[in-house]
């Protein structure tokens, strides 16, 4: 049976975007909620050193792809440089007299050369799991609400459109790191592909939903919240209201199934607005 790719309509477009993030000067620029804030700061501290790793992942198989999925590995890359940027940027109005933001980046840091210790299959195993999260918690961003309010209701319109815009883009380039991999291992035995990317699954899940909630738990820390109340107030956002984790678990749990693939969740269509909205300024 022939491996499933990526649908021949779904292009990929890098868009060279700025944001105004004077908005993040206030220390909970989420909706005023320290909680919300502290779980989008600590995924934000991640991504500058994540998606480089992610960019370099697939670059180090350029060589074993060709057609329209080098064309996506090139646009992926694009797109992930400008989340990068944009995101150290958001990470630089966070207090660092005040938040231990050098602790998480260290810790961050740390994660990032394991992987990449590893080597190139390492590392890409790493990026088509983390690609899995960000595009399951980018599918929530359209309907995901706390205490029955929608999530950025009351942030800076400018914030908003940042996360907005990065998850239409996760979503938009959901498969290419996973697409590099079939072409990749075209050559293994499909025992043993499903044997490294369910392990890889589990593996990632535990250590990535684990620092989230840690780092998370850290900044609220720094906010008075003693090491307990926290915690409890990470998990339940994390896996309660608005779930940020939790919501997902059907589209989590649809990695297992054999003959997987990340658009057998098509979720085009609740994407087209988003798309249009942003489909201006083409990255150089």
């Amino acid at each position: 049976m022939a491996s499933k790719r990526t649908p021949e309509d779904v292009t990929i477009l890098p868009r060279d975007l700025h944001f105004d993030m004077d908005g993040a000067n206030a220390a909970h620029w989420l909706d005023g909620d320290p909680v919300a804030t502290a779980v989008f700061n600590a995924m934000s501290l991640t991504f500058p050193d994540g998606e480089r790793m992610f960019m370099d992942a697939v670059k180090a198989f350029r060589g074993e792809v060709s057609g329209k999925l080098a064309q996506d590995v090139k646009d992926f890359v694009a797109q992930e440089a400008i989340h990068s940027r944009e995101h150290h940027l958001l990470n630089n109005k966070i207090d660092r007299q005040k938040y231990p933001v050098a602790k998480i980046e260290a810790a961050i840091a740390e994660r990032v050369a394991f992987a990449r210790s590893g080597g190139r299959f390492r590392m890409l195993m790493g990026t088509i799991c983390l690609e899995h999260f960000t595009a399951m918690m980018a599918d929530l961003m359209t309907d995901m609400t706390a205490n029955d309010i929608a999530l950025f209701s009351k942030t800076d319109p400018a914030l908003e459109r940042l996360w907005r815009w990065h998850a239409m883009e996760e979503t938009e380039h959901k498969a290419v790191a996973y697409d590099v991999f079939m072409e990749a291992t075209k050559d293994w035995h499909p025992l043993k592909r499903y044997f490294r990317r369910s392990l890889s699954m589990l593996i990632i899940t535990k250590y990535f939903t684990r620092n989230i909630a840690t780092y998370s738990t850290q900044l609220l820390m720094a906010d008075g919240y003693t090491e307990k109340d926290a915690q409890r107030a990470v998990k339940h956002f994390l896996w309660k209201t608005p779930a940020l984790f939790g919501k997902g678990w059907k589209t989590w749990l649809s990695w297992f199934k054999p003959g997987f693939h990340p658009w057998d969740h098509d979720n085009r269509d609740v994407m087209a607005d988003w798309k249009a909205e942003f489909s201006a300024v083409p990255a150089e």
